[in-house]
């Protein structure tokens, strides 16, 4: 096996979920993570780029690892016609091509915390904003490239466009969910200036990414946090409602 299988991947990629396969896309994902990983935390200090080495890879084992029942579940019962093993390498490829896409532009973010202003200086807390921003775009650039990467593979097994798009927004749904709380326990990823470093909070467990969230809104809505919470749920909702509504019943193709 090699990467340009993993990025290319054959029409009969998800047909053979070997352990070795499994094995090999796992540890793809972990070297990119955690290559990446390093340079997210190197800006505040080293060490803390050392500990979301290990946490990236971490957090998406906690995700996937819960998750995997569910997600076995659901590629099942939305007609894709996928197995467990066979769910679980499909996102497995898509996680690891997000690593491979941040992996690859590790060099730049390395460069990038390496000529910031230090988290000393007095335009510290800028540069941790501005770092936090440009961090997030390219994570969700790796994101949306590798989701699409997974659309087409169900596309490729489920008997309808529909039953994989239905099967991709309930799988992005469940271990976004997840993965959010996840992340929150797992924090601190960027380093804020001025707090020690660590490799999880003194109580990761406090709050949740849920309120942390919510207070976020309220305070930005002035108070109106309940009506723009709902147009935000709208709005990711509305693509599974119409993908659900409109996925025709099939027979599995011959």
């Amino acid at each position: 096996m090699n990467l340009r299988q993993l990025i290319q991947p054959d029409a009969d990629w998800l047909d053979s979920p070997s352990p070795r396969r499994v094995a090999w896309v796992a540890l793809t994902a972990c070297a990119g993570l955690a290559i990446y990983g390093f340079t997210v935390g190197f800006w505040r200090d080293p060490l803390l780029g050392a500990y979301v080495a290990v946490k990236l890879p971490l957090l998406i084992a906690l995700t996937l690892g819960c998750n995997g029942l569910l997600n076995g579940l659901l590629g099942l019962l939305l007609g894709t016609g996928l197995g467990f093993r066979q769910s679980l390498l499909a996102l497995l490829t898509s996680f690891a091509l997000a690593a491979l896409i941040l992996g690859s532009l590790a060099p730049v973010t390395f460069f990038l915390a390496l000529n910031a202003p230090s988290p000393d200086a007095p335009t510290a807390r800028t540069a941790h904003a501005a770092y936090l921003v440009t961090h997030t775009a390219l994570i969700g650039f790796a994101g949306i490239a590798a989701n699409l990467h997974l659309h087409r593979l169900l596309a490729g097994k489920a008997p309808t466009r529909a039953a994989a798009t239905t099967t991709l927004l309930a799988w992005l749904g469940g271990n976004g969910f997840l993965g959010a709380q996840f992340s929150w326990i797992l924090r601190p990823f960027f380093g804020t200036p001025g707090l020690k470093v660590e490799f999880l909070r003194a109580h990761p467990f406090a709050d949740n990414f849920y309120q942390a969230v919510w207070r976020s809104i309220n305070q930005f809505s002035n108070g109106h946090g309940l009506p723009v919470l709902g147009l935000l749920l709208l709005i990711l909702l509305a693509p599974i409602l119409h993908a659900i509504r409109t996925n025709p019943k099939t027979t599995p193709r011959p």
